[in-house]
């Protein structure tokens, strides 16, 4: 679970960071990155879903 907490907060720290870039600056390559992360982010949310009800019913 630790795992996949440092992975959802790396995601989420490169999302913001390529977010801001595409709204500030109007970088389109990091808008890209930032839908690319945010895919990555909605498989790792329901990974943590799936986890936390499995770990709840131990």
């Amino acid at each position: 679970m630790e795992n996949l907490m440092q992975q959802i907060n790396e995601q989420l720290d490169a999302f913001k960071t390529n977010a801001s870039a595409l709204v500030e600056k109007g970088n389109k390559a990091a808008g890209a990155r930032a839908r690319k992360a945010s895919l990555e982010l909605t498989k790792l949310f329901k990974e943590f879903r799936s986890t936390s009800i499995a770990d709840s019913k131990k």
